[in-house]
């Protein structure tokens, strides 16, 4: 047998074969060995006894070998598959059966778990993306590295929105804006930590202190290459459409639609298309044809470079669309072609389900209508995305007002 794994790695690879054979600590400790005993295993607290490692090797029906230390090389060697394939990750298996027969070498395993979250958020796996996030926190510092520490916050933070847990967003992007203040860190982190923060703060109804740091976050990008630029205005434009300024709001977005151009990042592009689109449709009196025209210059954006996600809101975008110009029936149909929008952000997904609440009444099912809109405001406010609660309350009395 070669030489098994150290502790902590050795405690990561089992807890890794034990939540690939689905199997938990309880089941797996069994009569062998105590669950304490086997949790300690994990969290790297107790080194492995040669009659334990044969239990485990038994128990879940691996070889010894998945416990030692591998080469190197195959970890490197899927790194720089995916690095010379411009970061795309075509075999996510492959790269994982690296990841967990690797070294130890924390700075490749730091590289693989980031390009791994990359590919399960392509996928709309997020509950794996979470795992794999929550790892690389722990990772960048052990490493100590201030970039990676802030980076992998500001990403599981963009992830807690995505999912709606708002709390959990705003507390793990203050983490990141904090370690900002402790090093002369590129303004692109700076301000992607601001970013994640102030929109945590819009979505928690902090506008005042989301106002704030939008006004801190535009001195800092006011000289920013124009991706950092275009991202700032954005959610600085997001913040003034919440206080109810639209003309500044829209003055901003404008702004941001001006500094891309498609040759320079086609979906940062066509995502600010997107987000220009769903801000004017928020208004009271929304421009349809200007975001008509959004929707079309992005569609062909969609069509040639776009995600699964990317094609769901641009469907549920022009659902809305066709809502706020009076077309009931076609809303409806494309509403329904987005299916259950499982790749869609949480607020993206609220608001759909907000719509076809509202298609509801609009068609005379009052009460299938108000019910569904009060479970969503109830699920918004749960989830602390009280800004978003308040928007489905106001859309409940606008329906009801209007069906009279």
């Amino acid at each position: 047998m070669g030489k098994v794994l150290e502790q902590p790695h050795f405690g990561r690879r089992l807890r890794d074969l034990r939540l690939e054979k689905g199997l938990t600590q309880a089941a797996l400790a069994s009569d062998g060995l105590s669950t304490g005993y086997l949790s300690r295993l994990e969290s790297g607290d107790r080194p492995p006894t040669p009659r334990v490692l044969n239990y485990l090797v038994d128990r879940l029906g691996v070889s010894s070998s998945a416990f030692e230390k591998a080469s190197e090389s195959r970890l490197a060697e899927q790194l720089a598959t995916v690095v010379s394939a411009n970061g795309v990750v075509d075999d996510v298996e492959a790269l994982a059966g690296a990841l967990r027969a690797d070294t130890g070498n924390l700075t490749l395993r730091w590289q693989a778990l980031w390009l791994l979250a990359a590919a399960m958020n392509q996928r709309g796996e997020h509950e794996e993306q979470r795992e794999l996030l929550a790892e690389l926190v722990e990772l960048s510092d052990e490493l100590a590295v201030l970039e990676l520490r802030v980076r992998s916050r500001v990403e599981l933070a963009g992830l807690f929105r995505v999912l709606g847990r708002n709390d959990d967003a705003r507390t793990t992007a203050l983490a990141a804006v904090e370690l900002c203040q402790d090093g002369g860190l590129p303004v692109a982190d700076k301000a992607a930590a601001l970013m994640t923060l102030v929109a945590a703060e819009t979505e928690a109804g902090l506008i005042s202190e989301a106002r704030a740091r939008a006004d801190e976050l535009s001195a800092l990008t006011r000289d920013a290459p124009p991706e950092v630029r275009a991202k700032a205005l954005w959610t600085a434009a997001s913040v003034y459409k919440r206080q109810g300024d639209d003309g500044g709001a829209m003055k901003l977005m404008t702004e941001a639609l001006e500094r891309i151009d498609s040759n320079q990042d086609v979906i940062l592009w066509l995502r600010l298309r997107l987000a220009a689109a769903s801000m004017e449709l928020q208004g009271p009196d929304p421009e349809t044809e200007l975001a008509a025209r959004w929707l079309d210059e992005a569609a062909a954006a969609v069509a040639l470079v776009g995600s699964v996600q990317h094609d769901q809101e641009l469907r549920a975008l022009r659902a809305h669309l066709a809502f706020a110009a009076g077309s009931f029936d076609e809303a409806a149909e494309l509403a329904g072609s987005v299916g259950d929008g499982s790749h869609l952000a949480f607020r993206d997904r609220v608001r759909l389900d907000m719509l076809r609440g509202r298609i509801a009444i609009r068609r005379g099912d009052v009460e299938a209508g108000s019910r569904e809109l009060q479970e969503l405001a109830r699920q918004a406010q749960e989830s602390l995305n009280i800004d978003l609660a308040a928007e489905i309350w106001r859309a409940l009395a606008e329906a009801l007002t209007s069906d009279r």
